[in-house]
């Protein structure tokens, strides 16, 4: 296996930070306000998309709110999520290019301390990775495929880019 091709590396193609809060407005403003503080960007409202009766949400109704960041800025908050995870992430996270992790509370953030207007809330953390050369799908002009074995990051690849890039460790560890 060639090690020195630079279309095989792999980097975070974008992160998003999700809080679901149900149907409660204020807790809506409180979530709204820590993605902001967070992240220093304006989080967007996640709406429902069909009626669930048992959990007395209705079509279109406000139910959370998140923050998609990319290039540097969703490297920076990615390490800041996994040191508040203290480093460690179950291998069943990572899952089709991706990794998915929650974080309980907020105020396991470094320089992020309680604000009692806020309360206590916890958010999931959703990372997304590709290789070099996606853009020759997504783009309008001269269209083009990648291969399957090209576009298809294996979980262990997307592990050790974690440990060596954030210091995180891997595997089936509960915090």
């Amino acid at each position: 296996m060639v090690e020195d091709n630079v279309m095989k590396g792999i980097f975070i193609d974008k992160v998003v930070l999700n809080i679901g809060i149900g149907s409660n407005e204020e807790m809506f403003n409180n979530a709204k306000a820590l993605l902001e503080k967070l992240t220093n960007r304006q989080p967007i409202k996640t709406v429902s998309k069909r009626r669930v009766p048992e959990l007395k949400l209705r079509k279109g109704q406000v139910i959370g709110a998140m923050v998609t960041l990319r290039n540097n800025e969703a490297q920076e908050i990615l390490k800041r999520a996994i040191e508040a995870n203290d480093g460690l992430l179950k291998s069943s996270s990572i899952a089709n290019n991706s990794l998915s992790f929650g974080v309980k509370e907020y105020i396991y953030f470094s320089g992020v301390k309680y604000d009692p207007r806020i309360g206590m809330l916890g958010l999931n953390v959703n990372a997304s990775f590709t290789r070099k050369g996606r853009r020759v799908e997504i783009r309008k002009r001269k269209q083009s495929r990648a291969g399957a074995k090209h576009k298809r990051i294996a979980d262990a690849e997307i592990a050790k880019y974690l440990e060596s890039k954030f210091g995180a460790k891997v595997g089936e560890q509960e915090r």
